[in-house]
């Protein structure tokens, strides 16, 4: 990084560092160390991207894990660390957090050979922002002046049949190929940190020019390209040669296969079928067996920076009680629900922060989180509640075994019936909830984009927030999170956001269940494997051997 560690020491005094500065995806790269296969594709275990990769319009977490091998984006976070440090941003500078100068890198380019200029940042925002193009990421440009002329949706999130007043934002400036200025609605000391999530990549010309061709074989900026997708099955990417960052990967290319038995898929790694799982069966912890299916230099153990969780769908009225959200909290044994399917290898969560993030502190659900067995059934029996719950979940990524302990806890708890309900696939479950068609109580959870506890509660919690598919609104939450937002200084915003997630907490839309952590398994050909703190392996150190 050439410009690094002044844009972000100087940002630190309006609180975009987390840590000291670094140096980072412009390190020198590292000597290949002799008998490595550079050109080996290696499988890797993921969820099927739920739309097409648009990266404005993708939330969920295996399509993001794809754009993050196809795209970068201004700036990026350690893997280890989660420290942002620039990408493809020279730097990034504020006097005050409301008006940005951003600087881009010369003679970086798209996989298609085109530049990425100041345009290539400005039309992506834009495009991203402006309603009718129905953008699941829009909400992200909330603080870009000029969003509410560009973005008319209506509170329950639908594009009214009259179109903005505008088609671009007023705060977005390209000043020449290498610049452009953002002005913000006010100050946003966050909005730095937040450069590196996949709502602020770059997009190629080709995109505006003709979008289905663009969905039909995607074209980033990153260090790898798309080669092929087939649906159910998988999705592989080489490397992109001519990619602008310092740090090149060591291998050819991945092939992200899209598992439905995350047991087929274990069984796969240990029989080297398969390179990479980024998460183990639970029962691997059970007795310790995954110690006796793979030695240590083909296992890791790791958190991340997230929570699993269950949720209500605030548009189904049947949960419009808030005692009714609290007695089902209550009614978790958490302790006893990680002992039993994680051989007490998960924390327990006590807020909708991961203790990993700026900005957490503990203890901030109180014991809305803790198991109340007495308090729970009277709260319960109080709000009359007629019918069976019912809880639900994709089930291609291992989770039906915890959420049906904390179903069978509930029944047990309240004396009511509590039913599972599977869903095949997360993609198909990411649209259900989208469009609303799901109305059980549904299992939910978070990896953040980049390391804020903003991160943790704007997209969820904000009343039309990017991620918020349980449609969850609360005036005072969203007047807090106005004012977090603009805070002077970031002692002054955390206070402010802590004290919305303890309004969200009390409201109990989202349960918080586990903090999220992980056994990562690889095959007896991988080496110099880093899971990183987004649940995805770091692709610039890992190698193959021939």
């Amino acid at each position: 990084m050439r410009k690094l560690a002044a844009a972000v020491c100087a940002a630190t005094v309006l609180g975009l560092a987390l840590s000291a500065c670094t140096s980072g995806s412009s390190a020198a790269p590292r000597a290949i160390a002799a008998g490595t296969d550079t050109d080996a594709i290696i499988s890797y275990s993921e969820t099927e991207p739920a739309n097409a990769l648009v990266p404005g319009d993708t939330t969920e977490v295996g399509g993001i894990s794809v754009l993050g091998a196809l795209f970068r984006g201004l700036i990026d976070y350690d893997p280890a660390t989660a420290a942002p440090r620039n990408a493809v941003a020279e730097s990034i500078t504020t006097a005050d957090s409301k008006f940005w100068t951003i600087k881009i890198k010369p003679d970086w380019k798209f996989q298609d050979g085109t530049p990425v200029t100041a345009r290539s940042f400005v039309d992506a925002w834009n495009y991203t922002a402006y309603s009718p193009n129905l953008m699941k990421s829009a909400s992200y440009m909330v603080h870009i002046q000029g969003y509410d002329q560009v973005n008319n949706t209506t509170p329950d999130g639908k594009q009214p049949a009259a179109l903005p007043a505008a088609t671009t934002m007023s705060g977005l400036k390209i000043i020449n190929d290498q610049t452009f200025t953002v002005t913000l609605n006010a100050p946003f000391a966050q909005f730095g940190l937040s450069l590196g999530y996949a709502a602020f990549y770059p997009m190629p010309a080709s995109f505006f020019a003709d979008r289905k061709a663009y969905e039909a074989h995607p074209v980033g900026d990153g260090p790898f390209e798309f080669v092929s997708y087939t649906p159910g099955k998988d999705l592989l990417v080489k490397r992109f040669d001519g990619y602008g960052g310092a740090q090149k990967p060591k291998i050819g290319g991945i092939d992200y296969r899209f598992y439905t038995d995350l047991d087929k898929a274990y069984a796969d790694v240990l029989a080297d079928k398969l390179d990479f799982l980024s998460f183990t069966p639970w029962d691997t912890t059970q007795g310790n067996r995954i110690a006796r299916d793979l030695p240590p230099s083909r296992r890791t153990s790791y958190k991340y920076l997230g929570y699993q969780a269950i949720a209500f769908p605030m548009f189904d009225s049947r949960y419009a009680d808030p005692r009714l959200r609290q007695a089902i909290s209550m009614a978790i044994d958490r302790p006893a629900l990680i002992k039993q399917i994680f051989n007490g290898a998960r924390q327990p969560a006590d807020g909708l922060v991961s203790p990993n993030a700026q900005g957490y502190i503990p203890g901030q659900c109180g014991e809305l989180c803790t198991y109340q067995p007495q308090k729970a059934k009277q709260l319960f029996d109080a709000t009359g509640f007629q019918g069976t719950i019912v809880l639900t979940s994709n089930v291609d990524s291992g989770n039906r075994e915890w959420v049906e302990v904390v179903c069978q806890s509930i029944q047990r708890t309240l004396n009511h019936p509590c039913v599972f309900q599977p869903q095949t696939t997360l993609g198909a479950f990411r649209n259900a909830l989208n469009q609303k068609s799901i109305h059980a109580v549904y299992r939910t959870a978070w990896v953040a984009g980049y390391p804020s506890i903003e991160n943790f509660l704007n997209p969820l919690f904000r009343t039309n927030g990017a991620s918020n598919v349980g449609q969850y609104s609360n005036k005072q939450v969203d007047d807090l999170l106005a004012q977090a937002d603009a805070a002077p200084n970031l002692e002054l915003a955390d206070s402010l956001y802590q004290q919305a997630e303890r309004v969200a907490l009390q409201d109990m839309q989202t349960i918080p269940i586990w903090y999220q952590a992980a056994t990562a398994a690889w095959s007896s050909r991988l080496h110099n494997v880093k899971p990183t703190l987004f649940r995805e392996l770091d692709f610039f150190t890992v190698t193959v051997s021939r």
